[in-house]
């Protein structure tokens, strides 16, 4: 096998790609101010963004999480790469050959797993599309046709067509180069008696892809009477493709997404196209399972979470559409988007809405319409006779708890005066206070944990000192500001404080997290090195952390806004004198009380030479006090 990538590639790939185009990829990105771009974490759920990119320095840091890192560490954990793979990955979006130390290049050794089984589906689904002109293809341009579908439909969500015969795909992925070993992972091939056969034969294919825009998977339509398998069939779980963590066309919806604050859930595929050639281009759809926690994340980091977010689910009005309206409601509280739900006339899906109706009646449907909530709360109320005074006390039993899960106060109690006039209650006070007593038994019972921090400065100093083992530091106290800031500057402004920053011992910073950062900093051969190559500079010194805790702390700091808007010498000046000086009161302070105990009985010339140095140390803090960063 080729060695390791030449380390002059991925410097290349590094300056090549764009952090903030690559993190844009995958959830939506606002400005934070101080030239940095902020969004909701990928890596861990949360309300309010905390997650924040710096386009200039290329590093990513979440105050809420810890997780940080440069663009090649981004796409290693939110596609769960190696080192090499993530280069790899990114090299082939910049258009760079990489070179491979002790051995050259070779590509089909340097290939990771998962970009292999990627480039699998990659050429599978240029194979299906090809397929689809064939004449066995007619009855899948048929399909498209009655549910209308043209050509330029079909090419545009990559539909293609999958023969009929045993391996036609497995001997045209044997010829590119894949191993049976790799196919059979993929789940594109399976195992038959005499070796690997197609597993998707004789079918209508739609590639799924994730919100990179790379083909993990595919779903199959059956098209013939005598195809005996599942109406849809999917590809199984494999290293790339998870089902609950996918969303059919998330690729071509998530811009629309992110600048609507609006999303469309439908139900499959057909109605994915039919919902955006209808111009509904926020459309999207689970594949082969209920719509989850996993989706919801997805759709929360390119919603942001902000007040006037949708989210419009689209179900049928059968009881298995009913059914999945209500398992969403249950996870309606981990938006803090409003959803609602739309049911068409005659419980048509948007596919067969559009064929009915047009364009426009697909484009009328999936405008706000019911509440999902209510709906939730009508489907429960409807299983109960409500001209009975016990079918209202049920219907109240079982619908309450549900009101009382909504967690905004005021919200909870809106919706509890609608639950009174759905019952036919008219002491309308009765349910809101069943309601609110509710809503404290279940905190009360299951205890309210700690409000999350609401800026990137509330929350990253206790969890990073954690690490590091003591108590939790808080950045009211005006010693660790100011250490704090002048290793931002370090970090993110080295010209304003080099070279004196440099001479700075790892003890002038008090705080154990901070000493960590500066060691890491002199490790890597001090600030003076972000003077020729700010990007390297920062690399090495994330490289330089001894440990996970050092590189967050690392990374968090390049990352954050500095508190002063103009960032000045000036500025700069006062950080260094403010450190120093503190440095130099601490020691003064050391040195009296050795001064005082050896005034009262110790050695005569000890005492001589401490007292020298009390003096110096006084007149420098005088020459502090009154010079500034001229006397450091």
């Amino acid at each position: 096998m080729a060695g390791r990538i030449n380390d002059e590639d991925v410097k290349a790939v590094r300056d090549a790609v764009p952090i903030d185009a690559v993190v844009s990829e995958y959830l939506q990105l606002r400005n934070a101010g101080g030239g940095n771009l902020k969004g909701l974490c990928p890596f861990h759920d949360e309300k309010s963004p905390s997650f924040q990119v710096s386009p200039s320095k290329g590093f990513f840091h979440c105050f809420g999480c810890q997780e940080g890192g440069d663009t090649i560490t981004f796409v290693m954990k939110i596609d769960h790469l190696s080192f090499s793979e993530a280069v790899e990955r990114l090299a082939g979006q910049a258009g760079i050959t990489l070179r491979y130390e002790e051995g050259g290049y070779n590509p089909t050794h340097q290939r990771g797993e998962r970009i292999r089984l990627v480039e699998a589906h990659k050429v599978a689904a240029q194979f299906y599309v090809d397929q689809l002109g064939s004449p066995e293809a007619e009855i899948g341009r048929k399909f498209l046709a009655e549910r209308g579908f043209d050509q330029a439909a079909a090419a545009h969500f990559g539909v293609g067509y999958s023969p009929a015969g045993w391996d036609h795909l497995t001997r045209f992925l044997r010829g590119k180069g894949f191993s049976d070993k790799e196919l059979t992972l993929s789940g594109l091939s399976q195992e038959g008696r005499r070796g690997p056969i197609d597993r998707f034969r004789g079918r209508l294919m739609w590639p799924i892809r994730d919100i990179g825009g790379e083909v993990v998977g595919f779903g199959a339509r059956r098209l013939r009477d005598d195809d005996n398998g599942p109406k849809y069939l999917n590809t199984p779980e494999t290293p790339i493709y998870k089902k609950s963590q996918v969303l059919y066309g998330i690729d071509l919806a998530k811009k629309d997404i992110a600048k609507s604050s609006r999303a469309v859930v439908v139900e499959g595929y057909t109605d994915v196209m039919a919902c955006h050639l209808a111009g509904v281009t926020t459309a999207i759809a689970t594949c082969g399972t209920a719509f989850g926690g996993d989706h919801i994340k997805i759709l929360r980091r390119l919603l942001m979470d902000n007040g006037s977010a949708r989210v419009i689910f689209t179900f049928d009005g059968d009881a298995a559409g009913q059914k999945a309206a209500l398992r969403a409601f249950e996870d309606d509280q981990k938006f803090a988007a409003e959803t609602y739900i739309a049911i068409a006339p005659d419980n048509m899906d948007p596919c067969d809405l559009r064929l009915a109706k047009g364009d426009d009646a697909v484009a009328d449907l999936v405008q706000p319409r019911t509440p999902l909530f209510e709906f939730a709360l009508r489907q429960i109320v409807g299983r109960y006779d409500l001209e009975t005074p016990a079918g209202r006390a049920a219907a109240l039993d079982e619908a309450a708890p549900v009101v009382a899960r909504i967690k905004n106060s005021a919200s909870q109690h809106e919706v509890a005066v609608q639950l009174a006039g759905m019952l036919g209650i008219l002491d309308t006070q009765f349910v809101v206070k069943r309601v609110a007593q509710l809503a404290r038994w279940a905190r009360d019972r299951g205890g309210k944990g700690p409000a999350p921090a609401s800026s990137p400065q509330a929350a990253p100093l206790g969890a990073a000192q954690h690490a590091f083992g003591g108590p939790a530091l808080t950045l009211r106290n005006p010693v660790f500001t100011t250490e704090r800031e002048l290793l931002k500057l370090a970090l993110q402004n080295p010209e304003l404080v080099s070279p004196m920053f440099d001479a700075y011992g790892i003890d002038e910073f008090t705080a154990a997290p901070y000493a960590a950062v500066r060691a890491a900093i002199l490790d890597a051969g001090g600030a003076e090195q972000g003077l020729h190559d700010s990007h390297a500079y920062l690399v090495a010194v994330r490289e330089a952390a001894p440990d996970d805790a050092v590189r967050a702390m690392v990374t968090e700091l390049a990352v954050e806004a500095i508190h002063r808007k103009t960032v000045d010498q000036a500025y700069a000046d006062m950080q260094l004198v403010a450190v120093r000086r503190r440095a130099v009161e601490r020691r003064i302070r050391d040195v009296q009380g050795t001064f005082t105990r050896l005034h009262s009985g110790g050695d005569p010339a000890q005492l001589v030479a401490v007292q020298n140095e009390l003096w110096i140390l006084q007149q420098y803090d005088q020459s502090l006090r009154e010079r500034g960063a001229d006397a450091l």
